[in-house]
């Protein structure tokens, strides 16, 4: 619980930056106005953040086995996995933003994955012409 408190705080404060940086980088449109959200943007981060460093295969089966029963004191406005489905896209350009604003120097070092790519089928390879 304490390593959630700690990134949901690292998060809030970016997405309070973010979104004045947003503001004002934006052009206002007062037609078209988006439904608030119970759920603050950087709790959504939180929640997508979660997920991948749970370790599950399924974002379903994580919201409604791990988040809904175990984390509800964590996240008290809690929305249904229908809706939080609905609302997630929306967090797509800050989380891209918090990881490029959090991720480390270029070290120089690069791995490659030397696996076997099979092209064609070992009788044909005697056929097949490369340039």
């Amino acid at each position: 619980m304490d390593y959630i408190t700690e990134l949901f705080c690292i998060l809030d404060d970016f997405c309070k930056k973010f979104n004045e940086s947003l503001e004002k980088a934006l052009i206002s449109d007062q037609k078209t106005t988006m439904k608030k959200s119970a759920l603050s943007l950087s709790e959504v981060m939180t929640i997508v953040i979660l997920f991948h460093k749970s370790g599950f295969r399924f974002f379903k089966y994580f919201y409604c086995h791990m988040i809904i029963p175990f984390w509800k004191s964590a996240f008290p406005k809690l929305l249904s996995y229908n809706r939080f489905i609905e609302i997630m896209p929306r967090c797509l350009q800050a989380l891209s933003s918090f990881f490029h604003q959090v991720k480390g120097e270029d070290t120089g070092i690069c791995i490659i994955d030397s696996t076997k790519l099979v092209v064609c089928h070992n009788l044909r390879i005697i056929k097949t012409s490369c340039i």
